[in-house]
């Protein structure tokens, strides 16, 4: 059955409402493991999701040897692994520790930088970002008061296409046409304009002064009341930059397409993604083959394999990667669902890949439950497990929901889905 309901607006963002936090930060890592129905859960840090190919390799053998043999990308650029056995705990830390993937123990989970993954690899941009990733990640180690920011506090550092920009971060350094950087805080539209050289010790500054104005009551900027701005005065003061103003608006970049992407000397780098967001140990052995030297994993799910030539993208489609869009996986995401979560309701996987239909549009985000852990910001097609069995299944544009139907047989299923992600085009 297919049957329209109403459908009030979404709940209101908690960027306008100031939190106070009574708990400490249960976010997992590396070294505090979450116990999920499926075994333990690790997530592991990977700061602008750069990856050398042996620490690829690591990773790889750890999910095979100690986990369920596959890797979860987040949105994030992170890698999970699940299905780890209780005790694991001190070899999964050695092994992760040997492969440079835990520069700091005290700092681990607080590694969360987003980057542009095409950063230096197609001419678009205003600079790479790699040398300010390098340099933040390091000062954040290198920093006591870091330490103290939650699992959830996020970095992002964009080249100047806008693609990592509109991902929500805490704070956010956008490269400049002129060779600076603008320094955002939360999601005030006012930025303060820093050297690039001094970017990288811009933003720890920025995250040290939130620490200071949350005396540890929040996890975010957006937990706080008024806005980022009052932050980004004080970290222009402390830096005696310019006054803080408008940032120039600047369109935004999409998520990189899956296929080729060509410099303008004429090579190529490859860009895949995971179906569901994960990598079987096969599917990862074939993209840390074809790798030359490193790897990024992206926020949106997938992989970028710098300087390979598109000889090698056959080989990522034989193993049943996203190479091109006439992939049906391409905009189909999914929490993990049962049996792996005790709060979702359906398979979720399962289900999403029976309702795999050609013909694209508005991403879909299959979720077990209203947590809706994983789902991508802007515009989507919000399919939730419900109560009473089936699904609801929402056009969400620009945070309101146009129209909402359920459908609860699985006949109807693939059909709903794909007349929502068709919605209004």
């Amino acid at each position: 059955m297919l049957a329209a309901v109403s459908t009030p607006s979404l709940p209101p963002s908690s960027q306008a409402t100031a939190v106070s936090r009574d708990r400490g930060d249960a976010c997992p890592g590396a070294l505090r493991l979450h116990a999920a129905d499926d075994g333990a859960l690790a997530r592991i840090r990977v700061p602008g999701g750069a990856l050398r190919v042996d620490q690829a390799g690591a990773l790889g053998l750890v999910a095979q040897e100690l986990g369920d043999g596959e890797l979860h990308l987040t949105s994030r650029g992170n890698v999970q692994l699940r299905g780890l056995p209780t005790g694991c705990g001190a070899e999964l830390a050695q092994r992760l520790e040997s492969a440079g993937l835990l520069p700091s123990w005290r700092h681990e989970r607080v590694r969360n930088v987003v980057a542009s993954p095409l950063s230096g690899l197609d001419g678009h941009g205003f600079a790479d970002v790699r040398a300010w990733l390098r340099e933040l990640d390091g000062l954040v180690c290198a920093s006591e008061a870091a330490a103290g920011l939650s699992g959830r506090f996020l970095f992002a550092l964009d080249d100047g296409r806008g693609d990592v920009a509109a991902l929500g971060a805490d704070v956010t350094l956008e490269a400049t046409p002129d060779g600076g950087a603008w320094l955002r805080i939360g999601s005030s539209d006012s930025a303060a304009l820093v050297d690039a050289e001094n970017a990288p010790r811009a933003a720890l500054l920025a995250a040290e002064v939130f620490l200071e104005a949350s005396a540890g009551q929040a996890w975010r900027v957006a937990e706080l009341p008024g806005s980022g701005e009052e932050l980004a005065r004080e970290v222009a003061r402390r830096l005696r930059t310019p006054e803080v103003r408008g940032a120039s608006a600047r369109p935004r970049a999409g998520e990189p397409p899956p296929g080729p992407v060509t410099r303008p000397d004429g090579t190529t780098s490859l860009s895949v993604l995971a179906p569901l967001g994960r990598l079987t140990a096969a599917q990862w052995a074939e993209v840390t083959a074809a790798a030359s030297g490193e790897l990024r994993i992206t926020p949106w799910r997938g992989v970028i394999l710098p300087l390979v030539p598109a000889e090698r993208l056959p080989g990522l489609d034989a193993v049943g990667l996203i190479t091109g869009p006439a992939s049906p996986w391409l905009g189909v995401g999914a929490c993990i669902g049962r049996p792996g979560c005790a709060t979702s309701r359906a398979d979720v996987r399962t289900e999403a890949a029976a309702a795999l239909t050609a013909g694209g549009g508005l991403p879909a985000y299959w979720s077990g439950c209203e947590r809706r852990c994983g789902r991508p910001r802007g515009d989507h097609v919000d399919v939730v497990a419900a109560p009473d069995g089936g699904y609801r299944i929402s056009v969400v544009r620009t945070s309101r929901v146009l129209t909402t139907f359920t459908a609860d047989a699985p006949s109807a299923l693939a059909a709903a889905v794909a007349a929502a992600r068709t919605h209004d085009q």
